[in-house]
């Protein structure tokens, strides 16, 4: 791993970058576009956005202001719950595009897997990806029998599966069904928002290494292979989230972060919310 310019290769050959900026509370105009040209001046290339959030016409702005060839950034949207299913997820994908002011999205996710609905959405995704305005397809926030499910009888399967994922969240069973089928795994609110800053663990280790608990936290992310997006809009802490690649955690630290576990989540289990 060498830096912000490192990319993983997903199972349809699509390169993506292994670490981006998550824009998820990142309020619609100045404060959105202000974050991604920090970003993108700091050596971020992608960019992950969701029709939720409420920001991709700041997205849109931001990508036209910086200064950065459109094919060397990578943007992500997702259609959320309401508009799901298969005519419905079409015009929702439709209008992302348009707020984002853009010919094609990278990567287009399903952001939870809302029942009875999500494989009428992911037969809207498959003909977007064959048509070309998509590069690559995924889900968020699926579990192993969403995905077993989703996998029986669809065309082409999720490259990515967007999951909450931090060191009191450590999804084993999740990580191990998408490894066994090239399904890559990328972590939403890597840094548990914050609460875990301060565990004698996380703070132990970056004292080794003169740096933060958050930015032994995205470390630990690479090292695990994950792709991983935290989210700030303050630049400072942008350009420090991404000072990740002079140091390397041993073994033994991993494991020592890996045994903070708990099934802690932030956000909702995706059996309970839909």
């Amino acid at each position: 791993m060498k830096g912000l310019s490192d990319r993983v290769v997903l199972h349809n050959g699509v390169e993506m970058p292994r670490f981006g900026l998550g824009v998820y509370k990142a309020q619609e105009g100045k404060e959105v576009v202000n974050a991604i040209k920090a970003a993108v001046n700091a050596g971020y290339r992608s960019i992950d956005t969701a029709a939720f959030y409420q920001n991709e016409s700041g997205v849109g702005e931001a990508i036209k202001a910086v200064d950065v060839p459109r094919e060397e950034l990578f943007i992500t949207t997702k259609v959320w719950n309401d508009r799901q299913g298969y005519e419905s997820t079409l015009s929702a994908f439709k209008e992302s595009r348009e707020k984002l002011g853009l010919d094609y999205i990278d990567l287009y996710l399903v952001h939870w897997p809302v029942g009875g609905k999500y494989k009428e959405t992911w037969r809207a995704l498959e003909k977007l990806y064959k048509e070309g305005y998509v590069r690559a397809i995924g889900v968020c926030n699926f579990k192993p029998h969403h995905l077993k499910d989703l996998l029986a009888d669809c065309e082409y399967k999720p490259v990515v599966n967007q999951i909450e994922l931090h060191p009191r969240l450590t999804q084993e069973e999740t990580r191990a069904f998408c490894h066994d089928h090239q399904i890559k795994i990328e972590a939403w609110s890597p840094l548990m928002r914050g609460r875990i800053f301060d565990h004698p663990v996380l703070t132990d280790i970056a004292k080794k290494y003169g740096k933060a608990p958050a930015q032994v936290i995205l470390r630990w992310d690479l090292q695990h292979d994950f792709i991983t997006i935290p989210k700030s809009v303050h630049e400072h802490r942008i350009k420090e989230n991404a000072d990740i690649f002079d140091f390397e955690l041993t073994q033994g630290e991993m494991d020592r972060i890996d045994a903070l576990n708990n099934n802690e989540r932030t956000g909702p289990d995706p059996d309970e919310f839909v």
